[in-house]
């Protein structure tokens, strides 16, 4: 019988786990080859405004193939609801019975989101930081932080976000968590101040700008994940000394780096995959002075690294 186990039970066992780790490992045997990952399935509502994926693949070689689900509905806070949910289906990959239904409301895309969010900062982010901005006051801005912590040793925070009341609580849940949070509207603000700057936005048009961001300055970019959203000006692409793909092939059709190639403002051949940056020291910052760029639409990869491992976790 097909096991299926639900959120609680995933949080409980994400303890013993190492979702950073877990997450690095796939990247780089996504960029090595050592996977097959379709493209993207996805829909795309209007009234009112959501999307729904479909990211799934395997490990050549691996004990399982994974199907993940999830949907955002951005809406959803006007009735009182998630904006995030969903599952992931595991799959064994000899035989193609179902091993498990995570029943995580996409809880466990957060989680590998927020991940690769730290793997990013790990080899590309200053050596010294000296704010922290987070343009998105939700659950992603959130977990970002807590797990930057693990490789980035800065409290202070400038974070903006639509409305001061989703400030307010942004400010009261992470300050007790030893945070020094300032909140803004303004999007200079954060620019001026943050050497390292995470969007996590479904954002549809530019938040940041490309005259806005000083020499030296890393920023993820996690929240365009359709050919619709955009949170970065292309130019500050156009201009980055070093621009990295979560995925190349994906990053084409989806993203901040589709944006820049469709305005004629970046080249393919200035990319480099996540991956590869990992694995190769000389695809990392190798100064201070350089503008980095990381472009995470969110590779299945990631579902599978997570789901695998918890799964894995839960069985034991």
């Amino acid at each position: 019988m097909t096991k299926i186990f639900n959120l609680s039970q995933i949080k409980e066992v994400l303890k013993k786990l190492d979702p950073i780790q877990t997450i690095e490992e796939g990247f780089i045997a996504y960029s090595q080859g050592k996977t097959v990952v379709p493209p993207v399935g996805e829909l795309i509502f209007k009234n009112p405004p959501g999307d729904m994926h479909i990211k799934y693949g395997y490990i050549i070689g691996d004990e399982y193939y994974v199907i993940k689900i999830a949907s955002g509905f951005y809406e959803n806070y006007k009735l009182n609801l998630p904006a995030i949910s969903g599952l992931m289906l595991v799959f064994k990959q000899k035989t193609g019975e179902m091993a498990c239904i995570l029943l995580d409301e996409g809880y466990l895309t957060n989680i590998r989101t927020a991940a690769a969010g730290a793997v990013v900062a790990k080899y590309l982010a200053p050596k010294i930081v000296r704010c922290i901005g987070i343009f998105g006051a939700g659950i992603q801005g959130r977990m970002q932080l807590q797990y930057l912590e693990t490789i980035i040793k800065c409290k202070d925070i400038v974070v903006w976000g639509i409305n001061q009341n989703e400030l307010d609580a942004y400010k009261k849940d992470m300050e007790p968590l030893g945070y020094n949070i300032q909140t803004t509207l303004n999007a200079n603000e954060v620019a001026s101040k943050c050497n390292l700057i995470i969007t996590a936005t479904p954002s549809r048009s530019p938040l940041l700008h490309a005259d806005q961001i000083q020499k030296g300055t890393h920023i993820t970019a996690m929240g365009s994940d359709t050919h619709e959203k955009i949170e970065l000006d292309p130019r500050i692409l156009q201009r980055a000394d070093i621009v990295v793909a979560d995925s190349i092939s994906q990053c084409l059709s989806r993203g901040e780096i589709y944006q820049a190639i469709k305005a004629g403002l970046l080249e393919k051949d200035k990319l480099v995959e996540l991956g590869n940056v990992i694995s190769k020291k000389e695809l990392q910052r190798s100064s201070e002075e350089q503008t980095t760029i990381a472009d995470l639409t969110g590779v299945a990869i990631q579902d599978i690294q997570i789901s695998k491992a918890v799964y894995e976790a839960l069985l034991s």
